[in-house]
This record gives C-alpha cells, sequence and structure tokens, in this order.
C-alpha cells in the first residue's frame, strides 16, 4: 500500500534535536538533497505501489539509501550502519529528527532493488538532470558521445572444474539436509581433501595425478546424483525442489575443460558467462558485459555517465551500438550528433553510420572529428573510477535482474559523486570571493 506523503512538523521537539540546527546547511550533500526533485522520483515509483496491505516505506528514504549507498561504495549493511551515526545521511533520507536506530530492516533494500529493476534508469536521468541545473553538464556536452563495453565481474571464485564439482557436492548435501533427506553417504570430507589436492597437483604440474582426483571427485559426484534420485522418486514435492539443482550438478559432471558451447562456471550463479576482452592481466573474466555511454568533451563538472546497462550472452559490441545509442537519446532527451568507439564496434549496426568513428580511422577524420577522437579514450578512466570507487568492479547482487541494477546503480553513483564535487568547489569559491570582499573592504578602510 502506498504510503502517506511524507511532511515534516517544522517546529521543535523537547527530547529531540532537529536535523537541521545540528548539521551545516552549506554540506554538500545537504545541497545535494535540496536539488534533487524527490517528488518526481515519488510519482515515476508510484505504480509500483499496491492498493491494499499496510504503507509501504517512504520513497525517499529507500531511493536516498540506494544513492548513499553508490556514491560512497558502501554494502548494504555498511549504509545501514553508518545511516544511524551520521546526521548528514539521515537528513539526505528526508528524516527531520536524529534517530538513534534504523528504523526499517535491511532486507527491505534487497526487495526494493527487485522492485525497481525497471525504474532505475529514472535514477541516471535525475542524476543529469541535477548536473545541468548545477551548471556542471551543458546541453551540448550529450551531442557527442564516447561508447565502450567493459565486464561486470560476478563474486565468484575462478571456476576451476575441482571447484566447481566440490561446489556442487556441497550444495546438493546442504539442499538434502534442508529437506531432511537421508542420504547413504555425504562425501563432504572426501571431496574436500580431493578438490584441495587437485589444485596442489596442477599447481606443481603434475596432471596425471591432478586428473586422478577430478576422476574421484565425478565419481563421488555422480553417486550423489544416483542416490538423490532414488530417494526422491515418487515424490513430486521434492523432485519439483531438487530439479534445478541436479540439472545443474549434472551439468557440471559432464562438461570438460576445453568443450566447445555452453558451460557452466558457478554452481550458484548460473548466469556467470566467461568473457575475453584481450586483458594480458586478465585474459578471461567472470561476470556479464556492460556497455556504458559517457560525454565526449570534459563537461565543467567533469566525465558523466549518460547511459548504462548489462549485455547478457556475449554480443558483438558492434550489434549492441544502435540499441544503446536510441536509449541515450531517450534518456538524455538530447540527439546525438557523433558517437566515438574502439575498433570492437567495427561493422556496427548504428542507424546513421556516418555519425559513428571508429578509433584509427581515417577517412571523413579532420579538424574538430579528429581532436574528439582522440577524446576516445577518456572513458576508460571513467569506467575505472566506477569499478575502484563504485561496485561495477564486483557484483555481490544475485541473478540477472541484480546484475542490471548494479550497472545502472554504479553509474547513478558515479554522476552523484561529480555532482559533489562540483558543489564542494562552487562552495569554495563562494567562500574564496567573500573572504576576498571583506579583505578588500578592510584595506580601503583601514581602523583609524
Amino acid at each position: 500500500m502506498r504510503r502517506k506523503k511524507h511532511e515534516t512538523t517544522g517546529s521543535a521537539d523537547l527530547f529531540r534535536a532537529r536535523l537541521d540546527q545540528i548539521i551545516n546547511l552549506k554540506h554538500e550533500l545537504v545541497q545535494l538533497a535540496g536539488r534533487i526533485d524527490w517528488a518526481w522520483i515519488d510519482s515515476e515509483i508510484s505504480p509500483l505501489y499496491s492498493e491494499r496491505g499496510r504503507p509501504g516505506i517512504e520513497t525517499r528514504f529507500v531511493i536516498g539509501l540506494f544513492l548513499l549507498k553508490h556514491i560512497y561504495g558502501l554494502s548494504d549493511e555498511a549504509v545501514c550502519e553508518r545511516w544511524v551515526c551520521d546526521p548528514y545521511f539521515q537528513y539526505f533520507t528526508g528524516e527531520e529528527f536524529f534517530q538513534h536506530t534504523f528504523p526499517h530492516e535491511r532486507s527491505d533494500m534487497t526487495h526494493w532493488r527487485k522492485r525497481l529493476s525497471s525504474k532505475l534508469d529514472r535514477l541516471l536521468a535525475e542524476s543529469l538532470r541535477v548536473a545541468h541545473e548545477a551548471g556542471a553538464l551543458g546541453i551540448k556536452d550529450l551531442a557527442r558521445v564516447n561508447v565502450d563495453t567493459t565486464v561486470q565481474p560476478k563474486n565468484v571464485t575462478f571456476p576451476t572444474d575441482a571447484k566447481l564439482l566440490h561446489a556442487a557436492i556441497k550444495g546438493l548435501n546442504r539442499l538434502a539436509k534442508k529437506h531432511g533427506l537421508a542420504l547413504r553417504q555425504s562425501y563432504l570430507r572426501v571431496a574436500k581433501r580431493a578438490a584441495m589436492m587437485a589444485g596442489r597437483y596442477a599447481h606443481a604440474k603434475q596432471f596425471k595425478r591432478h586428473h586422478r582426483e577430478l576422476r574421484f571427485l565425478r565419481t563421488r559426484l555422480g553417486r550423489l546424483l544416483r542416490d538423490i534420485h532414488r530417494k526422491i522418486k515418487g515424490k513430486p514435492e521434492l523432485e519439483a525442489s531438487f530439479a534445478t539443482p541436479l540439472s545443474r550438478a549434472d551439468q557440471i559432471r559432464s562438461q570438460r575443460q576445453r568443450q566447445r558451447g555452453w558451460k557452466l562456471y558457478s554452481f550458484h550463479a548460473p548466469e556467470v558467462e566467461c568473457i575475453g576482452k584481450g586483458k594480458a592481466q586478465a585474459p578471461y573474466e567472470f561476470g556479464v558485459k556492460a556497455s556504458v555511454v559517457t560525454t565526449n568533451a570534459r563537461a565543467p563538472g567533469g566525465q558523466f555517465v549518460l547511459h548504462a546497462k548489462t549485455l547478457p550472452g556475449n554480443p558483438y559490441d558492434g550489434h549492441t551500438l544502435k540499441t544503446v545509442l536510441e536509449e541515450t537519446e531517450a534518456l538524455t532527451g538530447r540527439e546525438i550528433e557523433r558517437a566515438f568507439a574502439d575498433k570492437g564496434y567495427r561493422g556496427h549496426d548504428a542507424a546513421n553510420p556516418r555519425r559513428v568513428f571508429i578509433s584509427g580511422q581515417k577517412r571523413g577524420v579532420f579538424g574538430v572529428i579528429k581532436r574528439e577522437l582522440k577524446r576516445r579514450s577518456a572513458i576508460e578512466p571513467a569506467i575505472g573510477h566506477m569499478k575502484s570507487e563504485g561496485h561495477l568492479g564486483r557484483c555481490y547482487l544475485k541473478g540477472r535482474h541484480g546484475d542490471a541494477a548494479n550497472a545502472i546503480l554504479s553509474a547513478v553513483g558515479y554522476n552523484f559523486r561529480r555532482i559533489l564535487v562540483w558543489l564542494r568547489r562552487l562552495l569554495r569559491l563562494f567562500c574564496g570571493a567573500i573572504l576576498a570582499a571583506f579583505a578588500n573592504q578592510s584595506a580601503l578602510n583601514p581602523a583609524s
């Protein structure tokens, strides 16, 4: 059920301190909270509420927590803990008085993240609007863009055969224990030792012994699969509960290291893909491909992200350019005049191919276009900041919807970090101008 509209009392309380009386109202978070159009965000999210049930959490509180989490690169638990002791965090989420306990459950962030999955691009659009209103981003900066793809790694270990077989054995035993299924043998102790020895033998290049341990793990996993099939036969409820884990375990048992076609790289996260980007330090990364669009010229507030989305299935970069440019234009409301990309976009499907320039291109590249093409690589540090300061470097969220939400919110957090730096710089310039004015006045009117 939709919660009543947030209203402040505007009066003091004998036993509680008002936040606007104990914080610096010129702080950049306070300034940012005043510039965000919370009413517009609330109107966009209102269709997601049900007409029945108990009143939901306030929109500003939930959205504010998401923004704070990705601005400062915190986890769900960390942002909730910091909210309790930071009055600026509480003011940003719409609180009027200082609170000493967190008013909701941490798991509410997970539920709301799933609910907002189709509306998260509105937050990216709002970050661009706030940047433009603050003077950090101009309309003309939206016409020329840089496009590139990167890998958003998943929070999984490197998927060796021994690790996957061991994970399948542990996962099936955990599920059997949950449903009270008595197995003939668990193989947990011997499988742990076999997985450990397989890694040691591979490191020592003793591959005959390494393959012997892998055969041992496959044999034990096969015995476990057959035992579970016998125990759940004729029980529809157990068969439905074990269907997906058994199919994953069977896939892990049958696949080989250098086989062609689809492979499973994680027992608990089947959406993980193996992506090779040609990096010397990381030939293969395991996660999902993500597309990022930034401004080409450096805006007054720096480089801003105009669009971000995940690309499941590891498609060819050039086959995604048309969709990415169309979504960017819809998000910014500005037609893209020129787009600059790397050589991975050769043979692209853009609607107007003459407006797309590839690095190393000679034909049609002169004057201003040549200078703008040299700035194509400016997107790389923006992606680096999203990975190092945000959550694009490792996704901890579950499923494909978690990958998509993490990519968009990482871009939102990056943009708001640029806006906070811009507001801090403006405040510093304003205070400097005031001090200079007072100094000049004192020099002109010396005290007698």
